[in-house]
């Protein structure tokens, strides 16, 4: 028994190695790429017709806003168009008709498209506004976001080159400094934008449209087999068809897209749940078709990784579970100290996570070292979430099917975040009452620490303990809320 869960403990941190030490991959071809600048581009001679859709479901507090600052767009009013695709049950819908009538009367070219069935879900709303869209090119903002004036005049120009199928800009963040919890997600966002996108699109492999703040080439997403709906990430899915096609994208690391983040814990499990079935939905899909493609060994390697990262997430719950067990056996069994020597290389991981983070920080704040403080907080967020994520896991690997759930945004009033409450999730999930569980685990796995005077086992078990421990609490915490 023992060696088997020293077998086990091994492999499952050789896994979460191999995907942590990828970040120094990354950095490597951050650092090769980095004197490579998009080329200034001109506007075109002749503007052409672009198509801005709005999918929205039940975002009563923050649907307007998302209105007002598309139709604030610079851009020629006789050259744009503007989809409402509502497919709203509340009273969002009448606030959608309210400000489309509002903005018709002004001249814009302004529709709304309301769907009962939901079918399809938000892929099933692009595509039917698709089927009517005017445009050339076709930009997509999520119900969250606030696009900036230029949005089009800073992305409208790079397809001139006709091989660029989707322009994808970087999100900002609207309300990061509201808590503990908004900081450490924009310190994820960032590092995933900053690095992960703006790396992989220099270096020449694949990246991913964001489902918001980008704009398509409308033949682009037609020829790829347009939106699907049999995943949870269309924008993953749609991405990787439309590159395998020939497709090139273009992130534009420095046009930038504000947009809210969640500030209830119960609505951000709900996104991270989505992103990673979805993901792997979207692994499974398209995984075989890409080894199959014609592509170079390294491209193929990182859309391996890219697809598949979030299978660590099971792999840190056994690391978590066993390493209490570990802690004894090494304190109660012979001859297995040469296995805890070799082990403590897989520390190099959690260097390579820092540095990712660091290099992203830097890049776009002055104050990243005061940023970078936060470090710890998301560290442990992330082992907190792998509860969530690994259910997420293994329903998308057996293809067990879920409705696109959406993440709900307060809006950026105090009277609209004291409304807004009633969106939160009420029904209190088991999964809260596992993490809590494993919260009492590491108290009781500190304790053996300290009893066998392993003073090295004691930081790791103190992440798991607050990861779980503040993740469980303020999922009951904001759920029992009013």
């Amino acid at each position: 028994m023992e060696n088997f869960i020293l077998l086990l403990y091994f492999l499952s941190l050789s896994i979460l190695f191999g995907f942590g030490i990828h970040g120094l991959v990354l950095l490597y071809y951050y650092h090769k790429t980095s004197k490579i600048q998009h080329s200034e581009v001109a506007m075109p001679e002749k503007l052409p017709m672009v198509t801005v859709q709005l999918p929205v479901f039940n975002e009563m507090y923050v649907v307007e806003r998302l209105v007002k600052s598309v139709c604030n767009i610079d851009y020629p009013k006789e050259l744009f168009e503007v989809q409402v695709l509502d497919d709203s049950t509340d009273e969002t819908q009448e606030i959608c008709k309210n400000i489309v009538e509002e903005y018709k009367a002004l001249g814009y070219d302004i529709t709304y498209i309301h769907r009962t069935n939901r079918q399809g879900y938000k892929a099933g709303a692009l595509k039917e506004g698709l089927v009517v869209a005017k445009g050339e090119f076709v930009a997509i903002f999520d119900a969250d976001f606030v696009p900036k004036s230029e949005f089009l005049m800073k992305t409208v120009p790079h397809f001139q080159d006709e091989n660029i199928g989707m322009v994808q800009t970087r999100w900002e963040h609207l309300n990061e400094d509201e808590s503990y919890l908004t900081k450490a997600q924009a310190l994820a966002l960032d590092g995933h934008f900053v690095i992960e996108q703006q790396v992989r699109n220099k270096a020449g492999f694949f990246i991913n449209f964001n489902g918001t703040a980008g704009i398509w080439r409308k033949s682009c997403i037609e020829d790829a087999g347009n939106w699907q709906s049999d995943t949870l990430t269309e924008d993953l899915d749609l991405s990787y068809r439309a590159q395998l096609k020939g497709w090139k994208f273009k992130f534009l690391n420095d046009v930038t897209s504000p947009a809210e983040l969640p500030a209830d814990i119960n609505a951000l499990k709900t996104q991270q749940f989505r992103w990673t079935k979805g993901a792997v939905e979207t692994a499974v899909k398209l995984l075989p078709r890409v080894l199959k493609a014609d592509l170079s060994f390294s491209v193929k390697f990182e859309c391996f990784i890219h697809l598949t990262s979030n299978i660590v997430f099971p792999f840190i719950i056994l690391v978590a579970l066993l390493n209490v067990p570990l802690v004894i056996i090494k304190n109660t069994v012979a001859g297995v100290d040469v296995y805890y020597s070799l082990m403590s290389i897989f520390v190099l991981a959690s260097v390579s996570t820092f540095l990712f983070y660091t290099f992203g920080q830097k890049a776009i704040h002055w104050d990243w070292q005061r940023r970078l403080m936060l470090f710890p907080v998301f560290l442990a967020g992330s082992m907190g979430f792998a509860v969530t994520n690994t259910k997420a896991v293994f329903e998308g690997l057996i293809g067990k099917k879920s409705e696109f759930a959406r993440t709900p945004k307060q809006g950026d009033t105090e009277k609209q975040k004291l409304s807004a409450l009633k969106y939160r999730q009420r029904k209190i999930s088991p999964v809260v009452f596992f993490e809590l569980a494993l919260a009492l685990y590491f108290v009781f796995g500190i304790s053996v620490s300290i009893f066998y005077l392993e003073i090295a086992a004691i930081p790791f078990q103190l992440m798991f303990l607050i990861g779980f421990g503040t993740i469980g609490i303020m999922s009951l915490k904001h759920a029992l809320s009013r």
